[in-house]
């Protein structure tokens, strides 16, 4: 495809915005969201770097894990499940992008 692009006259710029750019477009989509998926999720990181400060740098896996401490398994399912419709309807709304973005590029 660039190869063709320079045949027909585009510049390097052109040949970025018009045949790299739409071409990683379902890359850049998969790695938004697998990056989101991990980062929500995540709280060693947290942990390690800032601690649980209630109020200051608590994040919801952080407050799942001190209410399974706290052996308040009925909250930290009803956060869990939280978490999981959340990450659910996160994947839903990005794979119907990607399927909208998909069939304007096939028309």
């Amino acid at each position: 495809p660039l190869e063709v692009a320079a045949t027909l006259g585009a510049g390097k710029l052109d040949q970025l915005f018009s045949v790299i750019l739409p071409l990683c477009r379902g890359g850049f989509i998969i790695a938004t969201t697998l990056t989101f998926a991990h980062t929500l999720g995540e709280f060693g990181v947290i942990l390690m770097l800032g601690g649980s400060i209630p109020g200051e740098t608590q994040v919801l896996s952080v407050l799942i894990y001190d209410h399974s401490e706290a052996m308040n398994y009925a909250q930290a399912q009803q956060l869990s499940l939280g978490l999981v419709i959340s990450a659910f309807v996160v994947l839903f709304i990005v794979y119907g992008l990607n399927r909208h973005v998909e069939r304007g590029a096939a028309l």
